[in-house]
């Protein structure tokens, strides 16, 4: 079913949470954001192959799902139905080879897709749209190429990101121009970045979340994720380090400090039998964790589930990252900020190491709480006049 992106809807609360800045307030007046913003496309793939665009989500203003187009007119989907059936054809026909095209962004959180080569196909279900199933070989959209930018546009200003949470696949960049003129990018690969993603990924015995289209070149690469429920890596990918981590934390203390803000809330844990206790600064206990297995790391779920508090849903997050990162046992002193630190573990998630290797900034959103210590390839800006995305080389 299509959802307001977690990691976008969330992020201006995480962001007031983590740095204690103001972050949700409507704009002044004179700098009000407008009802759409451009949003310039420019295809520099050096691909033949005609591409269609999708900008897909919820309207903020109705909280109703459905699409704009180039624009920025909304359309409410029409109901679905069990089975789903077809969606209306949403494609907005995208710039060829060397061209730009400009659309309209409306208030929406939503997502930008792009395919090349073909139509994606959508769906309508009675809870509403059902999005392409990456990992699900039995998806329409299977052997289709195709990505997506993840964004919120509202009062505020704009989130736009690049996300690779659940497939390295399409090369893009994003990038947004505040009212100063200043244009702020991210998601851009380095020279040769695409290939060593997937060559990388071979090399490292992760050569099984790479899916090939019909023609045998890589589709894309699922996360891990994503990867381990269909057999891309081993269910026990990470086991040997969660357990090295639970062994030590059994005589010594991790401290978290989740809030960047707030230095002096800060919780201890220590594991007893299975279970990381978690204590605040009067020694109660606040939140406690069953040892996680691999797939709760790589999806920051299940045994690491994170709600929407101010305790347990911060707290897990520091987990996530750090296990995600393999910085657990080399810091007592969590969240580790420094990027030279992440990934150093021989037992540790190659696929977030090479995409973040393969970033010219070295940001990327390779798993869901990437946000940690702000390594996400997300630019922000509350008083927008253009956003920006590029199909990038597949070199």
């Amino acid at each position: 079913m299509f959802r307001i992106p977690k990691r976008l809807a969330a992020l201006a609360a995480a962001l007031a949470a983590a740095t204690g800045l103001t972050v949700l307030g409507p704009a002044p007046a004179a700098q009000a954001v407008p009802d759409t913003i451009p949003l310039t496309i420019t295809n520099d793939s050096g691909r033949s192959e005609p591409v269609y665009i999708y900008n897909l989500g919820t309207q903020l203003s109705s909280g109703v799902q459905g699409w704009a187009d180039a624009s920025g007119t909304f359309h409410a989907w029409p109901p679905g139905g069990n089975p789903p059936i077809p969606a209306p054809d949403a494609s907005i026909p995208g710039p060829a080879a060397g061209e730009t095209l400009t659309i309209q962004l409306p208030k929406f959180s939503g997502r930008v897709y792009f395919s090349v080569g073909q139509k994606l196909e959508f769906f309508l279900a009675d809870g509403g749209l059902v999005q392409p199933a990456v990992q699900n070989p039995a998806d329409p959209n299977s052997d289709i190429l195709f990505n997506w930018s993840e964004y919120t546009l509202n009062d505020s200003g704009l989130w736009i990101n690049s996300t690779q949470v659940d497939m390295f696949s399409s090369p893009y960049s994003v990038g947004v121009r505040g009212a100063d003129g200043a244009v702020r990018t991210t998601g851009t690969l380095k020279p040769g970045g695409y290939g060593a993603v997937f060559d990388g990924l071979e090399a490292a015995g992760w050569g099984g979340l790479i899916i090939d289209g019909p023609d045998g070149t890589p589709l894309r690469a699922l996360s891990p994720g994503h990867g381990i429920g269909v057999g891309g890596v081993p269910t026990d990918a990470l086991d040997d380090y969660i357990d090295r981590v639970w062994e030590h934390y059994r005589s010594a203390t991790l401290t978290v400090t989740p809030f960047s803000h707030d230095p002096a809330t800060q919780y201890s844990g220590r594991v007893t039998g299975d279970v990381m206790n978690f204590t605040d600064g009067s020694g109660a206990v606040v939140t406690s964790f069953q040892k996680p297995d691999s797939d709760s790391v790589f999806g920051c779920h299940k045994l690491l589930d994170a709600p929407n508090d101010l305790v347990r849903g911060p707290i897990s997050r520091t987990l996530c990252a750090g296990f995600n990162r393999t910085t657990l046992l080399t810091n007592p002193q969590q969240p580790d900020a420094d990027p030279a630190s992440f990934y150093q573990d021989d037992v540790t998630n190659e696929y977030a190491r090479l995409v973040h290797e393969q970033m010219e900034d070295g940001k990327a959103y390779a798993f869901a709480f990437d946000d940690v210590t702000a390594q996400e390839s997300l630019v922000h800006d509350g008083n927008p006049t253009e956003a920006f995305m590029t199909f990038d080389p597949y070199n």
